[in-house]
């Protein structure tokens, strides 16, 4: 169920990013306690109506009583841009509470964090949350364009002479060395490969510290992934009209181009299945009775699954002008 909570704050963190700084009313308190690294889903306005979007906490339970979410603005892209154009203190927003499961298990845990870009959203919120209320060391490896895009530099900077024994932060600069690449990445965190990883940043940043925390010797039971999509439509992105069967009713939805099934139903109000967003879990898995979609990611699905007609609503983009799934 989606609440409304007030932005008692706007912050530039760089001239492409921004923070919400969010109240939330006492009455809404328990609802929207979370863990270090979840996310909220917001509702934003959209041409044919209203979509979703997930963004992370950047604050810490341990350390904020406000709630905070950091979004960076894509070019074309019409939430990021809605966001960091519009929003001002005062406004309030459509929101459902925290979810996700990049979280760590104990922050007495020692941790290695890999970001690129805005990835360091729930990093920071586990970076703050292990300082302020764990034993463990965190050591982040943050990966940007360039000093600009650098976002929470003087916060980083500021918690590192802090906790000098218990942060170590190694910035990446792609405008200084280029893009990361996995044998170098790999020499940077080899110290830390009986860490726990987290990971965290668009696809091709995954796929890289992916790879190099692999030729560090890291088990792949112990490396968690955030992705980040990019907010951007292709070519083939396409407006549709989505026909949904779902807890005994059938609904007809406008689909916008480039957006996600499940946050197409999540927009509409309807009480869709999901668990991790990411496409590896398979909680919202769905049968596709007509038209056509892609899957932007999947982990999960096998052969079998599709020719039975199965796929993952929080991946699903239309390649088609009608689309029907149901849920039965």
């Amino acid at each position: 169920m989606y609440h409304r909570l007030r932005v008692a704050d706007v912050i530039e963190e760089t001239p492409d990013a921004h923070s919400l700084v969010l109240s939330v009313p006492p009455e809404l308190a328990t609802e929207f306690a979370y863990r270090p690294g979840q996310y909220l889903t917001l509702r934003v306005p959209h041409s044919q109506g209203i979509v979703a979007r997930c963004y992370s906490l950047s604050s810490s339970p341990y350390t904020e009583t406000d709630l905070k979410i950091t979004v960076k603005r894509v070019p074309g892209g019409p939430a990021s841009n809605w966001i960091c154009d519009d929003i001002r203190a005062g406004a309030s927003l459509e929101l459902l509470p925290p979810a996700g499961s990049f979280t760590p298990d104990s922050l007495d845990d020692d941790l290695l964090l890999l970001a690129g870009g805005s990835g360091i959203t729930p990093a920071m919120s586990i970076i703050k949350s292990v300082l302020a209320a764990g034993r463990g060391r965190v050591a982040l490896l943050y990966a940007n364009r360039d000093q600009n895009s650098v976002i929470f530099a003087a916060e980083l900077a500021a918690l590192s002479e802090q906790h000098p024994d218990r942060l170590s932060v190694t910035h990446w600069l792609d405008s200084e060395r280029g893009t990361p690449d996995p044998a170098t990445l790999a020499a940077l965190i080899s110290a830390y490969a009986g860490q726990e990883a987290y990971v965290c940043g668009p696809v091709p940043f995954v796929v890289v510290a992916h790879d190099t925390l692999q030729r560090a010797g890291v088990p792949t039971d112990r490396i968690r992934v955030e992705r980040f999509e990019v907010e951007e439509r292709s070519a083939d992105d396409r407006d549709a009209t989505l026909e949904v069967e779902l807890d005994g009713q059938t609904h007809r939805l406008p689909w916008p181009a480039g957006a996600r099934l499940l946050d197409v139903l999540i927009a509409a109000g309807l009480n869709a299945p999901f668990s991790c967003r990411q496409g590896h879990c398979g909680a919202c898995a769905c049968r596709l009775l007509d038209g056509q979609v892609d899957l932007v990611h999947n982990e999960i699905l096998e052969e079998e699954d599709f020719a039975e007609s199965y796929i993952l609503a929080c991946q699903a983009v239309a390649r088609s002008d009608e689309v029907s799934v149901t849920y039965y």
